[in-house]
């Protein structure tokens, strides 16, 4: 930000012109190189400056948004329920429901006249419920142990919170379906779930950073509009422009998980 009258001020000797460097603190790394980058181009320029102008007459005040700090804990922090939320969701429910296809059990309950739908929503619910909880335990920690500010209302983190549960444990149940095996299901949810939500979806590395490729798979990928929810609803406020759509995409992956779920419980009745 340069001001309007800079060239007024640089010409008078008794007022100091100001450029002013604003940048994005959500993001630490980036808002500290774009900082330090900005900062090298007006001393080279005030490098060139003629003798009868002093140097000092030229300051700049970095200013950081949402971060002023630039604390990298209230950017790590906020993403984390990311990765607690999908260890809860595809993890935890793709063992526990494939121990039930290796038991025998999942049979005895598809067997029942309950529909297929139904069976599913049953075996979920208790699961979306410890998602939620975790939630509110880890907001609890977030605000009160490590001093992250939660400027948006706890109804949007609920409610996103809950529209991500729905591709989490869609996921997790798709992949229990699909291989009956817990071991199985444990490696599958590990390279499919965990680790892209740990290291895709902005959490541990900023998207923009990535190469085009893998920027292009962070959009299959449900954390990556989740971490950037998060990290709007703790640091910014209810910015609905920006979770309308997160909630839209998650929403849509979601419902994808389990029609293939539902299709290949199915399959497998026949």
């Amino acid at each position: 930000m340069i001001p309007q009258d800079f060239e007024q001020r640089l010409a008078d000797r008794g007022t100091r012109p100001l450029v002013q460097i604003i940048a994005d603190g959500s993001q630490p790394n980036t808002a500290n190189y774009v900082t330090n980058y900005a900062q090298g181009v007006v001393q080279t320029w005030r490098g060139g400056l003629d003798g009868e102008t002093p140097r000092s007459v030229v300051t700049m005040e970095p200013r950081y948004w949402f971060n002023a700090e630039l604390e990298s804990r209230r950017a790590l922090v906020p993403g984390a329920i990311a990765i607690v939320m999908t260890i809860i969701g595809t993890m935890l429910t793709a063992l526990v429901v494939a121990r039930e296809w290796e038991r025998g059990t999942m049979e005895a309950v598809l067997s029942t006249p309950a529909s297929v739908a139904e069976i599913l929503i049953g075996k979920l619910l208790p699961y979306f419920a410890l998602g939620m909880l975790a939630t509110l335990g880890a907001t609890a920690l977030a605000v009160f142990v490590f001093g992250v500010p939660l400027r948006g209302s706890l109804a949007a983190l609920l409610l996103l919170s809950a529209t991500f549960m729905v591709p989490a444990l869609g996921q997790g149940l798709l992949i229990s379906s699909v291989t009956r095996n817990q071991f199985l299901a444990a490696q599958i949810a590990l390279f499919s779930g965990f680790l892209p939500a740990f290291m895709l979806s902005g959490f541990l590395y900023e998207i923009d950073a990535m190469p085009a490729p893998i920027r292009a798979i962070t959009w299959a990928i449900p954390a990556r509009y989740f971490v950037s929810s998060l990290k709007t609803v703790f640091l910014t406020g209810d910015i609905w422009a920006v979770f309308v759509p997160n909630l839209l995409a998650m929403g849509a992956i979601g419902i994808l998980f389990f029609l293939l779920a539902k299709r290949a419980t199915r399959k497998n009745l026949e």
